[in-house]
């Protein structure tokens, strides 16, 4: 079965950089899966920012973090990136990588299948 395993947060001053890793396995690279990343404070709703074909060139961001923030893969790897740049307190949250098999990139939790974890990353000002 698919899993996914996210690293690479941490606490950053505003203004600076984090790259997150997703770590997938139960795939094979002629298959195409949808990666997107999530994130979620306390309070808030769960939101979708960014998705990647792992087959496909297929890429959609959240107006929220386009410019700033930027989704890349690694397929031999089967590691799927996203490089935060600028960050800012309203940032900070947890942050989660999912994957579903069907066609089409999204960013509604709801439709995906396979999740990690989480990686928590703080920004302060």
């Amino acid at each position: 079965q698919v899993q996914l395993v996210e690293s690479g947060g941490g606490s950053v001053q505003a203004g600076g950089s984090l790259r997150l890793s997703c770590a997938g396995s139960g795939y094979t690279y002629n298959t195409d899966y949808r990666v997107t990343w999530f994130r979620q404070a306390p309070g808030k709703e769960r939101e979708g920012i960014a998705c990647i074909s792992t087959k496909y060139v297929s890429i959609i961001y959240a107006d929220s973090v386009k410019g700033r923030f930027t989704i890349s893969q690694d397929k031999g790897k089967k590691e799927v990136y996203l490089q935060m740049n600028n960050l800012m307190p309203e940032d900070t949250a947890m942050y989660y990588c999912a994957a579903k098999s069907t066609t089409t990139c999204s960013l509604s939790p709801g439709v995906y299948r396979y999740w990690g974890q989480g990686t928590q990353v703080t920004v302060s000002s």
